[in-house]
């Protein structure tokens, strides 16, 4: 029960051809193709930090002052 020969993976192969079809097997392969390069750029796309655009940044980095959170108090 040691490793298959080329003889047993090629049999596996046309008895997997024959049971789903060449098209079938060509659409998972797509599929999964497809898959795999979403999946690439999403990690990709994961390491960049989010961008903020320039007057966020500057709102969330400078300290409030009383009156404005007196004046947002008052709006509320």
């Amino acid at each position: 029960m040691g490793s298959f020969s080329i003889w047993h993976w090629l049999i596996v192969l046309l008895v997997v051809v024959l049971v789903f079809g060449t098209k079938k097997l060509g659409n998972i392969g797509k599929d999964l193709g497809e898959g795999i390069k979403g999946f690439k750029k999403g990690l990709k796309d994961g390491d960049e930090p989010p961008q903020q655009l320039g007057n966020e940044r500057r709102e969330q980095d400078a300290p409030r002052s009383e009156s404005t959170s007196d004046s947002q108090r008052k709006d509320s």
